[in-house]
């Protein structure tokens, strides 16, 4: 997680994946760059929930600092309590828990830090009473991996929002007082607004939140459970002057939907989307890049049809003679209106959700059309989900074939309110998941040579990047209908 990935988010991507058809350290070289560090191993752009927690521990006069985890032993002497964070600890999150079936090898956000918690610094570290709190939007895996939260010596984990509580652990860390084993924030107990902190140094890409929380209530989702609440303008203002004041050149706005930023419920207000822009983009200036996280398809469609909203905030603010797009995530999730009955009623909303897959199509239309690359997500697996659900994806993923996008099918992972569900596994594979999985892999091997060709990694300094990806995405499309093969054959035994 300590990396920018060449300033390029969708390389993220990339590493949830296991080390294929490279070796792991050009793997690592393509998907997870070290970062710049300064003598004491402090990052100059560190992931942004780590941020955030920082922030409140200094604000409270803690000495709180985030390293990068090849600098740990500088701190062995001084270190009282190690704080960690992770995304994806274990590999059992979406995608990886998918790329880990598929191919049967070990992800590396996993492997890599298994090989930090085995470090001797951290080792010792542990010896000398050190006291180990880890969180992070994967905190929930510990509880698959409670031999290694034994083994590794691990006092407490925090699971959801922990700006309220943090303090106090670490306070009874401090102090050697017991501490609680898990820690589950309910939506009652989130911070408020004004309990945020504005980040002290930089976000990883200089990503800035603008809110917590969704309206949608997917069931798959845990970012629903959590309360709406809107981060106030100045407050963004402020955590992106922070950013360029730390040499990250460059914005990524982050919520679930932003396009829903101060918006009439799932209706998104042009007044707040516009001033939002102009304020961030005055001090991003015309060549700093800038993107989007997340945006709903059913916000975006409504936007531009009845606000004009997206040809709008790109051709009027966003792009630039060196800004030529901007990459965004979506859930397109399922093409089955039925099973999208089912698992994400309001996901359509305004729209009715019978008419789910022409909402995807009309917002991937309109991406296309005004420089916008989304890298769309696809879940496989659903609890429920039937053969004729699977045929009415494929169908989508071919409606979609002349819009320029990256498409990452995913297998079902229990979380959200379908947390009781059954994982699905390779072992679960059936002959229209073979054949949706091949359809979005050929899509998506298409666009990137596309993107790769058009926009991507220009400079000169990353030209060793470029070629190894253009030589990756070469390499994977001869690869690809053999590797499926071997998946059929897996099936019929």
């Amino acid at each position: 997680m300590m990396s920018n990935h060449h300033g390029r988010e969708f390389l993220g991507f990339v590493a949830t994946a296991p080390p294929i058809f490279l070796p792991e350290s050009l793997w690592m070289y393509i998907a997870s760059p070290k970062v710049e560090v300064d003598d004491e191993g402090k990052p100059r752009e560190a992931p942004y929930g780590m941020r955030k927690i920082e922030a409140v521990l200094k604000e409270k006069g803690f000495k709180a600092s985030i390293i990068d985890p090849d600098h740990l032993g500088k701190h062995l002497d001084s270190m009282k309590v190690l704080m960690l964070s992770h995304h994806d600890y274990f590999g059992y999150g979406p995608p990886t828990s998918e790329w880990w079936s598929l191919t049967g090898k070990e992800p590396l956000n996993r492997r890599s830090f298994i090989k930090l918690m085995s470090k001797p610094e951290v080792r010792e570290a542990k010896k000398k009473g050190v006291r180990i709190i880890a969180g992070g939007p994967a905190a929930w895996q510990w509880l698959y991996e409670v031999r290694k939260f034994v083994e590794w010596g691990i006092d407490t984990v925090v699971d959801g929002e922990a700006e309220k509580i943090i303090v106090d652990l670490v306070e009874k860390a401090l102090n050697n007082e017991p501490l609680p084993k898990y820690v589950y924030i309910g939506s009652g107990d989130v911070p408020s607004v004004d309990e945020i902190p504005i980040i002290k140094g930089g976000s990883v890409n200089g990503l800035v939140e603008i809110m917590r929380g969704c309206p949608r209530g997917c069931k798959f989702c845990s970012v629903t459970l959590r309360p709406l609440r809107f981060i106030p303008l100045d407050k963004i203002v402020k955590e992106v002057q922070v950013n360029l004041t730390a040499g990250v050149k460059g914005t990524i706005l982050h919520s679930e939907d932003i396009l829903l930023y101060h918006a009439d419920g799932v209706k998104p207000r042009p007044e707040a989307i516009i001033k939002l822009h102009e304020e961030v983009l005055k001090l991003v200036g015309e060549n700093g890049s800038f993107a989007w996280s997340h945006v709903s398809l059913s916000a975006l469609k409504f936007a531009e049809e009845n606000h004009g909203l997206i040809s709008k905030l790109m051709h009027e603010y966003i792009l630039t003679d060196s800004r030529r797009f901007i990459g965004v995530e979506v859930g397109i999730e399922t093409g089955s209106p039925r099973l999208a009955q089912e698992i994400m009623r309001a996901k359509s909303l305004p729209y009715p959700i019978e008419d789910w897959p022409d909402v995807v199509e009309d917002a991937f239309k309109i991406m296309h059309e005004n420089s916008i690359i989304p890298a769309a997500t696809v879940i496989l697996g659903f609890p429920g989900e039937t053969g004729d659900d699977v045929v009415k994806t494929i169908e989508l993923i071919e409606r979609l074939k002349n819009y320029r996008s990256l498409i990452v099918p995913m297998f079902f992972v229990p979380m959200g309110s379908l947390k009781s569900g059954e994982w699905f596994i390779r072992d679960h594979l059936k002959r229209e998941h073979v054949d949706a999985l091949l359809k979005i892999y050929n899509h998506s091997i298409y666009w990137a040579e596309d993107i790769m060709n058009k926009y991507y990694l220009k400079s000169p300094a990353n030209l060793p990047v470029r070629l190894l990806l253009k030589f990756f995405i070469r390499y994977a499309r001869r690869q690809v209908n053999k590797y499926v093969a071997k998946i059929e054959e897996y099936i019929k035994q």
